[in-house]
């Protein structure tokens, strides 16, 4: 596993969300992906370096001012259309957007959907009040997009194990 790659994504992530903060107002976002990558590599057992840089990058083309190509050009095809595949395409109105953002993530590499369930976990784990709700509503979403990929199943378990704990308190 090249290091390399997944610590210069966080440092990249780091200072590209290095302004924002998450909806708590205090917490900053860099947070937000780098429990991400944890996620996937302590609690998913997945150890790639470049599914961890785009776990890393994950927010980046949809929240920052980088796009597909700053990416593409730091750290190669593989961790670009992961971050790619996890950006929603803010110029659709919403309805729209969340639909395309399905199917993109349907059709693109498994690895982008693993991504999108450890965000799932994250931002599930990080959620208060009626945003569990919304969480778990996304939550059954990623699920159903995943069913069919035999690589994700522990994750997946481990996602539904979380929402089965967050949702009888819900």
């Amino acid at each position: 596993m090249s290091h390399d790659l997944w610590q210069r994504a966080a440092a990249l992530s780091a200072r590209a969300h290095r302004h924002q903060h998450r909806k708590d107002g205090s917490t900053p976002y860099a947070s937000h992906p780098f429990r991400v990558a944890m996620t996937i590599a302590l609690i998913f057992g997945f150890d790639d370096s470049e599914i961890l840089a785009g776990a890393m990058l994950h927010d980046t083309i949809e929240d920052c001012d980088l796009d597909y190509d700053d990416i593409l050009a730091q750290f190669g095809r593989n961790v670009a259309d992961f971050v790619a595949v996890m950006s929603k395409d803010t110029r659709l109105e919403e309805e729209i957007r969340e639909v395309a953002y399905d199917q993109q993530l349907a059709e693109g590499p498994w690895q982008g959907r693993l991504i999108k369930l450890a965000d799932v976990y994250d931002n599930l784990s990080d959620a208060s009040g009626g945003m569990k709700d919304a969480m778990l509503v996304r939550g059954e979403r990623i699920l159903a997009l995943t069913g069919a990929d035999d690589e994700l199943a522990g994750a997946r378990e481990t996602l539904m194990a979380l929402m089965d704990r967050i949702g009888v308190g819900a």
